[in-house]
Parts: structure tokens; C-alpha cells; sequence
């Protein structure tokens, strides 16, 4: 029995709740996987999970020993990057998951300069604007623009979204252009829907002016559940938008939308890297939380107090 392996294998049995998927994770067998914990298990002898037919749980001696694993796999991955100037370099695969927009917009683009720079890190880049299973999944870190609702994380604050209200021209030939938000709520304007996935639903903008304040949930044809088939149901004239500065830019610059209600405001959006409270900040995620941050400085810099 390799007990690094061992160790590793029973680590994501923990935090993925199933050997099935921590198998997928380490792209080992189940059997394998099934064989590891219990070579472990008689090597120590003591029982560090309960199965049943449904789930695994640890056990109060495989929760203490899991804990005491966590910070030994750690510690190991600190050794080997401290070796041969790794450190200076780091190295391994470095599991993402970002929304459409800024991966197709901002990351992606900037992508040659990180690999240049950091030609050894692997980078599995999930894009979407789903909700992710950061432990079940085995995701090293997501980022995600809004409050985050899931306290149990570590976060950190990378950038503010400003944003703004848009539109077609091909809308507002048809629908005429409105002065007020308010007018969003009449029957003749339609706004694009966003499902945001934590919920699955819409939910109104607040937007504020000299005082007043008010929210606009508007009407919809299409609501979806993707930012680049949002932006896209925009420029295609199937409703009003509410979209980030940096995503709006060249749009407008080419005449695709048209801006609406100067002088409104919208509270901007928090965008955040959130990584498990039990997932050791390897080199090569702090590299990559670092690079993100710096981007985001360029095209959405923070403007009010910084989230650690």
C-alpha cells in the first residue's frame, strides 16, 4: 500500500461523500479506491467510515485522523514546491470554473501570459454560470460576481462590476427608448432574463438617482441562464440588459447598444475567488487567485473595501 495514496484516496472520500465520485476526481477505479481506505483502514485499525448503500460518513476517530490528513497532504505539497525552484515555478493541474463572459472576455485572452509566465501549471478551466459543487467536484477555486450566500467558504474580493443599462438599437426601433426605469415595467418593454442558478430565478435591479430609489424587475420573453446567451438575446433585440462595463464596452463602441438611463445608478457587483476552507492554497492557486486579482484591477477594480 502506497500511503500517500492511501491518504489522498480517503481524504476525497471525505469531502466528496462517495467513493464513486472521489474515484472520478483521482481518475482511479472504484475498486481502487474501495481498496486504498481499506488497506488504510486495517493499517491503522480503525474504522474511518461508515457505508451504507446510499452515502459514506466519517466516523468520530475518521474526522479527527481526515483533519490531521489534510494539513500532512499540505504540508507535502509545501515540500515539493519548495524543491528545485519550484516554488518560483509552480507546477500541477489547477481546477477552475468561471463564468462565460469573463473567461471569453477577460481570462481567456490573457491566458498566454499566464502560461508564460507559469508554463507548468495545467489548468482544467470549467466555464459556466452555474452553481458548483466546489468539494463534491474536486474544484480547486470558482469565480462568481454577487454576494456570496455560501458562508462556509474562503473568499476573496478580486473586483467590483459596474454596470449599466442597455439596449439594442433593433429594440428600441420597436419598442422606442424608455426615460425612466419605471417605463420597464410597462406592458410594451421587455427585458432579457437572467435565471441566476442559485435559485433559478430572476430577481430586480435597484436603481437609485438623486434620493429615489427603485427596483425593476421588468418583462421577459427569454430568460436563460448563461452570460454570453444573455449579452447575445440582447444584441439580437429580445430585451433590455443589465450588463457589466467591461462586457458593454465594445458594443458600444460599434454601435450594438445603446446606453439607457444616464444619471441612474446601480450598486456594482462583487466578483469573488472561493476556494473550500479545507482545500490547502497551493502554490499554484495563490499564482492564480493573484493573476485573476490583477486583471481584474485593469477592468473592474475594487471600489469600496476589500473582502479578504
Amino acid at each position: 500500500m502506497d500511503r500517500f495514496d492511501a491518504m489522498q484516496a480517503f481524504a476525497r472520500v471525505v469531502e466528496a461523500g462517495s467513493f464513486t465520485k472521489a474515484a472520478e476526481t483521482l481518475h482511479m477505479s472504484k475498486t481502487s479506491v474501495t481498496q486504498l481506505v481499506q488497506q488504510l483502514e486495517a493499517r491503522l485499525r480503525v474504522k474511518l467510515l461508515n457505508r451504507t448503500t446510499r452515502k459514506v460518513n466519517v466516523t468520530a476517530d475518521g474526522a479527527a485522523y481526515y483533519e490531521r490528513v489534510v494539513r500532512l497532504l499540505a504540508d507535502m505539497d509545501d515540500a515539493e514546491t519548495s524543491l528545485s525552484g519550484a516554488s518560483a515555478s509552480p507546477r500541477g493541474r489547477l481546477r477552475v470554473d468561471v463564468p462565460s463572459p469573463l473567461a471569453r472576455t477577460i481570462l481567456v485572452p490573457a491566458l498566454p501570459a499566464f502560461h508564460a509566465r507559469y508554463p507548468d501549471i495545467q489548468l482544467d478551466m470549467g466555464v459556466s454560470d452555474r452553481m458548483v459543487d466546489l468539494i463534491g467536484e474536486n474544484v480547486d477555486c470558482v469565480v462568481r460576481g454577487g454576494e456570496l450566500t455560501d458562508q462556509s467558504l474562503m473568499a476573496r474580493r478580486v473586483g467590483d462590476l459596474q454596470l449599466g443599462v442597455y439596449a439594442a438599437p433593433s429594440y428600441l426601433n420597436l419598442a422606442g427608448t424608455p426615460s425612466h426605469p419605471q417605463e420597464l415595467e410597462d406592458t410594451h418593454h421587455r427585458i432579457v432574463g437572467f435565471l441566476w442558478s442559485r435559485n433559478g430565478k430572476t430577481f430586480p435591479y435597484a436603481m437609485r438617482r438623486d434620493g429615489d430609489r427603485i427596483e425593476v424587475q421588468g418583462r421577459y420573453v427569454l430568460s436563460v441562464d448563461d452570460g454570453n446567451a444573455y449579452l447575445a438575446a440582447g444584441l439580437a433585440g429580445l430585451g433590455i440588459l443589465w450588463l457589466p462595463d467591461y462586457l458593454a464596452k465594445a458594443h458600444l463602441a460599434n454601435g450594438e447598444l445603446v446606453p439607457l438611463f444616464e444619471g441612474w445608478q446601480l450598486d456594482p457587483m462583487p466578483l469573488y475567488i472561493a476556494f473550500p476552507p479545507n482545500r490547502h492554497v497551493s502554490a499554484k492557486l495563490r499564482v492564480f487567485i493573484d493573476w485573476v486579482a490583477g486583471l481584474m484591477a485593469l477592468h473592474a477594480p475594487i471600489s469600496g473595501r476589500r473582502d479578504s
